[in-house]
C-alpha cells in the first residue's frame, strides 16, 4: 500500500475538471495503454490569453488521477508562459508530496501541458521528433526525455530514473545507458560548480573568536542539553585546551565528545589541523 497523502488521496476520490473541453484550443495525449499510463490534457483560452477551462482524462493509478486533477487546479487562470514554468516537482509539492516510485505521473501531467501548448502554438500533436533517440524501447522514453528528468529533479542514481520516467523499468537492457545520461549530467554539473575559494587565512584574533564562537553557538548547548558542559581554557595557535563541566566531567565517554564531536567540529569550521586537548590529560 502507497503511502499517500491527504490531498492526494482527495484528489484521486474527488478529481477536478475531468473530462475533454468542447473546441480545445489545445490538446495533448502522452503515455500510452500498453504502458499502463496515458493522458489527455485539453484546455481553452479566454480574451486576454489566460487558461480558462482545462480538463483531463487519465488512465492510470491514484497517483497518475492525483496529478492531472491537481496540474489543472494550478495552471487554471495563467497565461500560457506562466503555466508552462510548472514543473513536476511543483505538481508533486502542491499535493504535499508522492512516493518516490510514482514520481513519473507528475513527470507525465508536465509532459502533457507541454504538448497541450506546442499543439495550441503549431498544430503539431506531438513535440518528439523523429530523430530523437530512443533509449528506453520497452517504454518509449527518449535519451532528451531522460536527460531532462535528470536534471530538473538532481537524480544521481538510475532507479530514480525508473521512479520520475519509467525508463529502466522494463527489460533493464537500457540501464547502461542511463547511467551514461547520469554520468553526463554529473560531468555538467561539476563543470558549473565554482571552485573552491583558498581558505582564508585567520590572525590569532581572529582565530580564537571564531574557535570562542562555535564553542558557544554549536558545541555548548549540545552538552548542556544532557546536563554537561564544556570550558574554553586556552587557545594556543592549533592548540586549543578544554576542561569538561557537569556530566560531561569524568563522564566515560568524554574522550568520544572530545575528539569526535568537539575536534571533529573545530577541524571543519574552523582549520583542519586543529588539535584539541583536556585540561590536565595534556
Amino acid at each position: 500500500m502507497w503511502d499517500y497523502t491527504d490531498k492526494v488521496l482527495d484528489h484521486f476520490r474527488n478529481p477536478r475538471n475531468v473530462g475533454r473541453v468542447e473546441n480545445a484550443d489545445g490538446t495533448g495525449t502522452v503515455g500510452s495503454l500498453a504502458c499502463g499510463d496515458a493522458l489527455t490534457l485539453t484546455f481553452k483560452l479566454d480574451k486576454q490569453g489566460r487558461i480558462a477551462d482545462v480538463k483531463f482524462q487519465t488512465f492510470g493509478c491514484a497517483s497518475a488521477i492525483a496529478s492531472s486533477s491537481a496540474l489543472t487546479e494550478m495552471v487554471k487562470g495563467k497565461t500560457l508562459a506562466e503555466a508552462e514554468k510548472i514543473t513536476n516537482r511543483d505538481i508533486a509539492a502542491f499535493l504535499g508530496g508522492l512516493p518516490e516510485q510514482k514520481m513519473h505521473c507528475s513527470v507525465m501531467g508536465r509532459e502533457a501541458l507541454e504538448v497541450a501548448i506546442h499543439n495550441y502554438r503549431t498544430g503539431e500533436t506531438t513535440v518528439k521528433h523523429l530523430e530523437e533517440k530512443i533509449v528506453c524501447t520497452c517504454f518509449g522514453v527518449s535519451e532528451n526525455e531522460i536527460l531532462r528528468v535528470i536534471r530538473e529533479n538532481g537524480l544521481t542514481a538510475a532507479d530514480e530514473v525508473t521512479n520520475y520516467c519509467k525508463a529502466g523499468g522494463g527489460c533493464g537492457g537500457c540501464r547502461p545507458q542511463i547511467e551514461d545520461l547520469l554520468a553526463r549530467v554529473k560531468a555538467e554539473r561539476e563543470a558549473l560548480r565554482p571552485a573552491a575559494a583558498a581558505p582564508r587565512r585567520l590572525t590569532n584574533l581572529q582565530r580564537m573568536k571564531l574557535i570562542e564562537e562555535i564553542v558557544a553557538r554549536d558545541i555548548r548547548p549540545a552538552l548542556q542539553r544532557d546536563r554537561g558542559d564544556v570550558e574554553l581554557v586556552d587557545v594556543d595557535g592549533n592548540r586549543v585546551t578544554i576542561a569538561f563541566r557537569g556530566m560531561c566531567a569524568g563522564c566515560q565517554v568524554s574522550e568520544f565528545t572530545r575528539r569526535d564531536f568537539i575536534e571533529a567540529k573545530l577541524r571543519e569550521s574552523v582549520a583542519p589541523d586543529i588539535t584539541v586537548v583536556e585540561e590536565g590529560k595534556a
